[in-house]
């Protein structure tokens, strides 16, 4: 008897390689201890939330008697959260005049990816993305019936190859997505980039039924190193819109409270808008978590100490340096995305294994001969990862 879909049992032969790395790194700890193995393969932020965010809960705690504590609320989220997101966005994405009607609160940013896709997309629709990406991409654009092509970025930069993009576009390109801060390069597209690319759209929507939307990924956005700046593309395109979430700024992953916001410039985005929100409603969400929205309310500004991934960050480049890795600087987030040494990357992660080091083979993340390494670790757990990187690239 037939359980699952065909496409449902391709997902499950397939795997992720993310999971296998995390399930082989449990594995490794069972049989060697924790402390002797070195995961770098999660991006699982393990930094506690801000203090404000236990407070909140304790204040939340003593409302507990009252009715409708934790009830249902608009599907969009609570107005008076919407308007508190509006407000701190409104200076987050370069002064774009962002109003409460321009946000929704979703369960994550997952969830308001699926919910615009579930929106715009229709079956043979195509989703444009750089590679290397987040790998869910694929899954989201195919809940929908959609297809995701990638393009590669510029090589050793990861910068965005915006004449390959163009040449990608098609009649059924319908998204175009960007993840900046990236995963798994930590690369930050620059102002100027996202400008060619508006452009580009600009010119590619001419004469077009449909426009081709700009969605850009955000969860990464307070995590820039070195002064860097995050530009936003609302400003520069006038049918675009930023996911974004709080798993990683303020370390709620598991609360799964994200937002998307459309551009006030875009002609007719209520419809847009009002899409969403009967998405968010059909597609089972309903509505982002109570307890996530009350504690973003009172945490709205504030996020972990990113200081203590700075630190990380050095520590990794210094023990990747000495090892003799080639690897690009991450301008963001807390991911490196390192060269391997040898054309099979995944033969190179066995090697890091047998040293007691889990790294996530770039194939993973459509790029092979790179492999991914999550910093979001203790800074002790990198200083004893040495040896093992100098073993592995000794051979």
């Amino acid at each position: 008897m037939q359980l699952v879909t065909e496409q449902m049992e391709r997902y499950l032969s397939g795997g992720a390689w993310i999971r296998k790395i995390f399930e082989q790194g449990l594995e490794l700890k069972k049989k060697y201890g924790e402390e002797a193995v070195c995961d770098f393969s999660l991006g699982n932020p393990d930094l506690p939330p801000p203090p404000v965010i236990g407070e909140c809960l304790a204040d939340l705690s003593c409302r507990m008697d009252k009715p409708f504590a934790l009830g249902y609320m608009p599907n969009p989220g609570y107005p008076e959260v919407r308007a508190a997101l509006a407000e701190h966005l409104r200076k987050e994405q370069d002064g774009a005049p962002i109003t409460a009607g321009d946000v929704i609160l979703t369960c994550g940013a997952a969830g308001g990816i699926n919910v615009f896709f579930r929106t715009v997309l229709t079956p043979g629709d195509v989703v444009l993305c750089p590679s290397p990406y987040f790998v869910e991409y694929d899954f989201y654009a195919a809940n929908h019936g959609a297809t995701l092509t990638t393009v590669p970025t510029k090589p050793d930069t990861f910068e965005l190859d915006i004449a390959a993009m163009e040449a990608a576009i098609t009649p059924r390109t319908r998204v175009v997505m960007i993840n900046s801060p990236n995963n798994p390069t930590g690369q930050i597209y620059s102002k100027e980039t996202l400008i060619e690319l508006s452009a580009m759209l600009t010119r590619q929507n001419a004469g077009r039924d449909r426009p081709i939307y700009l969605l850009a990924d955000e969860p990464y956005r307070f995590l820039a190193y070195d002064g860097a700046t995050v530009p936003s593309v609302l400003p520069l395109y006038p049918y675009s819109l930023v996911i974004g979430s709080f798993s990683k700024n303020l370390s709620l992953p598991g609360e799964r409270v994200g937002f998307v916001v459309v551009s006030p410039d875009m002609p007719g985005r209520e419809k847009l808008v009002a899409g969403m929100v009967f998405a968010n409603r059909i597609m089972g969400f309903v509505n982002a978590p109570a307890v996530g929205q009350a504690l973003l309310l009172r945490a709205l500004g504030q996020e972990v100490d990113r200081t203590i991934y700075e630190r990380r960050r050095k520590a990794m480049a210094g023990v990747l340096t000495r090892a003799g890795y080639s690897f690009f600087m991450p301008r963001g987030a807390f991911y490196f995305f390192p060269k391997s040494p040898i054309p099979d990357e995944v033969a190179f992660v066995e090697r890091l294994a047998a040293e007691r080091v889990l790294a996530v083979p770039g194939r993973g993340f459509g790029l092979p001969g790179h492999f991914r390494l999550a910093f979001c670790v203790d800074e002790a757990v990198i200083n004893r990862s040495e040896a093992g990187f100098a073993k592995a690239m000794a051979g």
